[in-house]
């Protein structure tokens, strides 16, 4: 059986108070309308039609690789006249039709199956997601005949106190035979105070036509709570956030500060490894066993391999292998792949670089642009000056190279094995294998010439002074 979405991602999100559309707003990294995208990935539907509206081209070009398709809803004219702009594309398939909403990012692919099973075994033709609340929430009510079947979803504003007291309310999230949906929701109409059209008149529709409506309960009413400003776009991230690091306690890994640590939603982590507090891991980022990452580290796109430590460090788009240790200040970006056994230390930035297995940069250095080979020793202060203004250069050390302290690279060059290049040294040509490097002016010593400049400056001090 066909399974179809509609996602309503057309709002404008006024109380946002942003120029961004509402649903491109972001939890745990990731804009909230993916996150619901996502779901739907992971429960298999076979297609997904997003409606937008507010800064169209924006939403698409934000969601041009998920595959999804788009309807246009150019005015916003209610949640049922949103579903019906995707007519075009799901009209008269068969399956099921899943409707959700853009702003609800928190909503979970076994919730979604859960009440596609109750679709199914009920034998509705319409069931609408549910939810028990205090009686002074001001959502729909559900209201049902005699036997127990949904003839109408009643406005809190709209409802008598009677119907007040009913505790059973509209989550906002549906299920509909696709054979039925579309010619009921050309049956809704505009007649209230707000002239729109509404997906819930579809209770009293469906039941008319003479099919069968019910409801799905849910408990956590959490995951389809509407994202409408700051507050519960914060309240959306705190969710996500401790579901996701209990997830990953659960699965073996150690967190010492669940409030404080934030993890994407697709990253993932081995084993025995221990997240410190203060740590951002998002993207695609994927942790091995038994590492040691924070505190203070944000990992974005990165592999880290086994037994890797890692301290108040920022790595983006590279691969760590085992056994290494990075940090803490460093900066790896750009492509990187750091060997096995490698030491980085403090306030080394690399770029787009191959670092060799056991190969050490200790301290203070900017590797851009390199391939290193194993066993290389870069000295404090070395700089691969990779980039002339126009283009940028490579720079090639190769095993066992010896690279002294405050010495200049300016590529393209090559330093063979084995070869040492002397320390202050400004390299521009090749060195080879074995050879000793040193290319800095001989320095001279002037006797005694100390204690004329010490005259001098004396003598501008007393200047100033009177």
């Amino acid at each position: 059986m066909n399974i179809y979405a509609i996602i309503l991602a057309a709002g404008k999100g006024t109380r946002m108070k942003s120029d961004m559309p509402k649903v491109l707003h972001e939890v745990l990294y990731k804009p909230m309308v993916v996150h619901v995208i996502d779901e739907l990935k992971k429960l298999g539907v076979s297609e997904i039609v997003t409606v937008i509206g507010h800064q169209a081209e924006r939403v698409k070009e934000v969601l041009s690789n998920e595959g999804v398709a788009f309807a246009l809803q150019e005015e916003q004219l209610g949640t049922g006249h949103a579903v019906l702009q995707a007519s075009s594309l799901l009209e008269g398939k068969e399956g099921l039709t899943l409707v959700l909403n853009g702003d609800a990012p928190l909503i979970r692919k076994e919730t979604l199956q859960a009440m596609i099973d109750t679709h199914l075994n009920e034998h509705h033709q319409a069931t609408m997601m549910s939810v028990r609340l205090p009686l002074d929430t001001p959502f729909g009510r559900f209201i049902r005949d005699d036997n127990g079947d949904v003839v109408d979803i009643r406005e809190y504003k709209d409802a008598s106190e009677k119907e007040r007291q009913i505790d059973e309310m509209n989550a906002g999230e549906y299920c509909f035979d696709n054979k039925y949906l579309f010619e009921a929701l050309r049956k809704i109409t505009n007649d209230n105070a707000q002239h729109e059209y509404y997906i819930t008149d579809l209770a009293k529709i469906m039941k008319g036509m003479g099919l069968k409506v019910g409801t799905h309960v849910i408990e956590d009413f959490d995951e389809v709570g509407g994202v409408n400003d700051r507050v519960a776009l914060a309240q959306a991230n705190d969710i996500l956030r401790e579901r996701i690091n209990k997830q990953h306690l659960l699965n073996g890994v150690g967190i010492l500060d669940t409030h404080n640590t934030y993890i994407g939603p697709d990253v993932e982590i081995g084993e025995e490894t221990i997240i410190e507090p203060g740590c951002i891991l998002k993207g695609h980022t994927k942790i091995g066993k038994r590492c040691h990452i924070g505190p203070y580290t944000e990992l974005t796109d990165t592999v880290i391999k086994d037994d890797v430590e890692i301290k108040y460090s920022v790595i983006s788009d590279s691969v760590v292998e085992k056994g290494t240790d990075i940090g803490p200040f460093a900066r790896l970006r750009n492509g990187c792949h750091i060997l096995e056994g490698v030491h980085i230390g403090n306030f080394v930035e690399m770029k787009k670089t191959e670092f060799g297995i056991g190969s050490k940069a200790a301290h203070l250095s900017y590797i851009g642009d390199a391939v290193v080979g194993k066993d290389v020793n870069i000295g404090c202060g070395t700089i691969t000056c990779n980039y002339d203004g126009a283009n940028k250069f490579q720079t090639i050390i190769k095993d066992k190279a010896f690279i002294g302290c405050n010495s200049n690279l300016v590529a393209p060059v090559t330093v063979e094995e084995n070869a040492f290049v002397g320390a202050g040294s400004t390299v521009t040509k090749d060195v080879p294998g074995d050879a000793f490097a040193i290319a800095r002016a001989r320095q001279v010593n002037k006797e005694g010439y100390a204690l004329v400049l010490e005259e001098k400056r004396n003598a501008i001090k007393k200047a100033k002074n009177k």
